[in-house]
């Protein structure tokens, strides 16, 4: 299994288009962010002090959850590629067995994922310090690592799932582009998730990476929210934390950052579990 998943890190790190693409949407939003969003955003918090090192934060924290996601299905790519091409007879018949084949694309996906996902942070972390921000504190930073793994883990089931139902390569190139565009939306970048329509809200909620999006932001904005609202009502810094997705209020309450781990744990646990199902009836 190792050897195998050697050859699918080397796979896809050699194919640069693929490494691009992979990021694409990440690149965008950051287009988007610098270009326009960025003083926009800004500009209406005119009034709170650091406000450019706040929304910073937030736009890398909302990164670090559409990395895992992209970079994943990305990886992923060498799957379909490799049923398309018919390579993947060759690895049957072969000594290797088939749960170390899947279990060889899995893994890879989730190196990969991890991987571009610490880039993204370090890359993240420049343009907050640029920008006149500070480092992430060594404590917020292992547990964004462990987030990234988490994250990554969890959207790497939900990708796998996804290929299982595909064994067209085009069918998987339109569903990579269809996610890469709504992405930003489904994880409240590119509008915040109080200005959204509450049905709308509500899907973003139950959507496993946004909650993924919720914990990176209350790990990387804590230090930012604590600076700009030193002294606040805790009413309009919950407010605040509602409309930019930093918090997800169900009814009355708010749902904790456990709560949140475990929706991607049981995401992880169910869609592998989908995934392995599909996949043994598709051999039969």
């Amino acid at each position: 299994m190792i050897g195998f998943t050697v050859r699918n890190l080397k796979v896809y790190f050699k194919d640069k288009a693929s490494v691009f693409f992979s990021l694409l949407a990440v690149f965008i939003i950051i287009a988007l962010y610098a270009l326009f969003l960025g003083d926009v955003w800004v500009n209406d918090l005119e009034d709170i002090p650091n406000a450019r090192y706040l929304m910073d934060s937030w736009i890398i924290a909302g990164l670090l959850a559409v990395t895992s996601v992209t970079t994943t299905m990305g990886a992923f790519g060498n799957m379909v590629d490799d049923k398309r091409r018919k390579i993947i007879k060759d690895f049957v018949a072969s000594p290797i067995s088939s749960s170390s084949i899947t279990a060889g694309y899995i893994v890879s996906s989730i190196i990969i994922g991890v991987i571009m996902s610490i880039i993204t942070l370090i890359l993240g972390e420049v343009y907050i310090l640029i920008g006149g921000g500070e480092l992430l504190s060594f404590d917020a930073i292992i547990k964004t690592l462990l987030l990234i793994v988490l994250t990554t883990v969890s959207n790497s089931t939900i990708i796998l799932f996804m290929v299982s139902l595909f064994d067209s390569p085009h069918a998987f190139a339109t569903a990579s582009t269809i996610i890469g565009t709504i992405i930003g939306f489904l994880t409240g970048i590119y509008l915040p998730i109080g200005s959204l329509p509450n049905a709308v809200q509500w899907i973003i909620k139950c959507f496993p990476p946004s909650h993924a999006a919720m914990l990176f932001r209350q790990v990387m904005m804590e230090g930012a929210i604590g600076e700009a609202f030193a002294g606040a009502p805790a009413e309009y810094v919950n407010a605040f934390s509602e409309t930019l997705g930093i918090q997800f209020k169900y009814g009355d309450a708010y749902i904790s950052a456990f709560g949140s781990i475990l929706v991607l744990i049981g995401a992880a646990v169910i869609f592998f579990f989908l995934s392995t199902l599909l996949m043994s009836r598709k051999k039969r």
